[in-house]
């Protein structure tokens, strides 16, 4: 199968890319965006090897991992964060990639079971400053992660970003660059911090270059998504 091939070739170029840049081996981990993918099509990802998994899709997510239920998966929430579903992705998802507000935190938070392992967090740079994209402002960052102290049920462990798209890995390269080195500053005081989650298909190798620890890869792995 196509999926198994192209899961191969992208952890070839990972580990390339790690040697190029003088990262440690296996300091990136994959995470297939699996969003509006079928669960046969996951299925063939997890016969590959592939354990972690992005969905931006509450509803959608929540029945694929019923429908799986494998306790080896770990399951990533990459998308907007509604309200209305913040219970629900709390209480299924291992990693919530995408909060860049307080009420959202403290929803997921209250949904979080006490008897859970705390939910693993991303706090969402908007690196560009786009007006059309979520995230806080780089310069939040680091009250915004000290009010986070008080939620028990949440562990902050990084940085998200979606930069602006751009061709060139030189100009790829730079808002990468700039939430490298807020992420650095943060770890002076906190260096619990061990989570970068930038990078797609588009812009990977300009942000393994750049530190990421995670990398979303859904088109290069599971093909164009049906229309």
């Amino acid at each position: 199968m196509k999926i198994v091939a192209n899961l191969a070739q992208i952890q070839s170029q990972i580990n390339d890319i790690e040697r190029q840049y003088q990262r440690p081996k296996g300091s990136v981990r994959l995470l297939a965006v699996s969003k509006t993918r079928s669960v046969d099509e996951i299925r063939a990802a997890i016969g590959a090897g592939q354990r972690h998994f992005g969905e931006n899709y509450c509803q959608e997510a929540i029945e694929k991992i019923k429908v799986l239920k494998n306790p080896e998966l770990t399951w990533h929430f990459i998308g907007p964060i509604q309200s209305n579903k913040s219970r629900q992705i709390a209480t299924n998802f291992d990693w919530v990639h995408t909060v860049d507000r307080i009420k959202i935190a403290r929803r997921l938070n209250e949904a979080r079971l006490e008897s859970s392992h705390a939910l693993k967090i991303c706090v969402q740079i908007n690196i560009s400053e786009e007006q059309s994209k979520s995230g806080i402002s780089i310069n939040e960052a680091r009250d915004f992660i000290k009010e986070l102290d008080g939620f028990s049920n949440l562990c902050v462990r990084g940085l998200m970003a979606l930069p602006a798209p751009a061709s060139l890995i030189e100009e790829q390269r730079k808002p990468f660059a700039k939430l490298r080195e807020c992420f650095e500053q943060l770890r002076q005081n906190r260096p619990e911090l061990d989570t970068l989650s930038i990078g797609t298909t588009q812009d990977m190798e300009a942000a393994i270059a750049e530190g990421a620890t995670i990398v979303r890869i859904g088109t290069a792995i599971f093909g164009p998504r049906n229309a």
